[in-house]
């Protein structure tokens, strides 16, 4: 994520993955989660294969499916007028499904884990914020199947892992997390969703080493990325953005106020690599599917970018906030600290929820 949270994706294109080495490792009994696009569509329940449309359809039906995602577009230019057709790359990532026949796979790397700044968040567990955004994407799934048979499933790639030592957030934490939205996807009935993590990629090895293999193998290096932040507008926004929430999260620095952007200076070039190498292991190992993306995206980007919940903050996410509901039904990303200055603490299982005014 970047920052406990700050999702591994990057505006930019990922490189190409290098040439393989070792293979990464089947996961471990107890630990596997879905692998492939195979995976998902088995979670969703689909049994039989509808015939593929009409060819002269596919145009049509791909246009009607982005027409559904762009109302919650997360976009960084100011084009909110952008239809289907500004995205041909998106349209015709559906168009080989949809022509096939096949239910379509969209990939979403985030859900991290928990900011580690408790004035942010409530805890370090899936909370009413992750509960509303998985029901949102399951419910997104199942408009599409509406207006296309096969259906759709979107794949949550959940990057925690891959930050934990930058963003200062325990694997076993992470861990946590990730095992507490399974358990939500599989208990409020989230047929449409399936989660991929590291665990799944590199089984029982140590998080560092399996880190170290990820950037390895993956990760621009930081000269390249440094150029990037120079020239490209998009990857300085997004490390700016990844700074911000850097020093933000960081709780217990014992250094000057200089020293700890510093320090969050150095540490955002790594969670970019780490995001980049995270979106290389993804495209190598879901090649067949449409990216989704947490982060704001211009019109015509590689990766679709997609509003979770409310916020006025486009890059809040429901790990780095807790979600307060308004009188009037709303439902808002804020500031844990924020949302417990208007509204009063809600808990669900004897844990904190969510903040609710009257």
């Amino acid at each position: 994520m970047p920052p406990a949270g700050v999702a591994t994706d990057s505006p930019t294109t990922s490189a190409a993955p290098p040439a393989a080495t070792a293979q990464p490792a089947t996961a471990s009994p107890g630990t596997a989660r879905a692998t492939n696009a195979q995976a998902a569509t088995a979670r969703a329940g689909v049994v039989r294969r509808p015939a593929a449309p009409d060819p002269r359809s596919v145009p049509r039906i791909c246009a009607a499916i982005l027409d559904l995602l762009l109302p919650h577009r997360r976009a960084s230019d100011p084009a909110p007028d952008a239809t289907a057709a500004d995205f041909p790359l998106q349209l015709e990532q559906l168009a080989d499904f949809v022509a096939a026949g096949d239910p379509i796979v969209f990939t979403l790397p985030g859900f991290p884990c928990k900011s580690p700044n408790p004035a942010k968040v409530l805890s370090h567990l899936p909370d009413e914020g992750e509960r509303l955004s998985l029901t949102f994407l399951d419910r997104l799934c199942e408009e599409i199947g509406a207006l296309y048979e096969p259906g759709a499933q979107i794949l949550i790639c959940s990057d925690g892992h891959i930050f934990g030592d930058l963003i200062h957030v325990p694997d076993e934490h992470i861990d946590q997390y990730s095992d507490a939205l399974s358990a939500m996807i599989e208990r409020e009935g989230l047929s449409h969703l399936a989660t991929f993590d590291l665990r799944a990629v590199l089984g029982d090895l140590p998080f560092d080493e399996k880190r170290a293999r990820v950037h390895a193998r993956y990760a621009p290096g930081q000269e390249e990325l440094r150029e990037q932040v120079l020239t490209d507008e998009e990857t300085l926004r997004l490390y700016r953005g990844i700074t911000r929430f850097l020093t933000e999260d960081t709780a217990g620095f014992t250094g000057t106020r200089s020293a700890l952007q510093r320090d969050c200076r150095r540490r955002a070039y790594g969670v970019i690599q780490r995001s980049r190498a995270w979106g290389a292991l993804i495209a190598e190992q879901h090649p067949r599917s449409v990216r989704l993306s947490i982060h704001p995206q211009r019109v015509g980007a590689p990766k679709f970018g997609i509003r979770l919940l409310e916020a006025a903050d486009a890059w809040m996410t429901p790990w780095h906030s807790a979600v307060l509901h308004r009188p009037d039904g709303r439902w808002e990303l804020l500031r844990s600290e924020e949302a417990g200055r208007i509204g009063r603490l809600v808990e669900r299982d004897g844990r904190p929820s969510h903040y609710e005014t009257s």
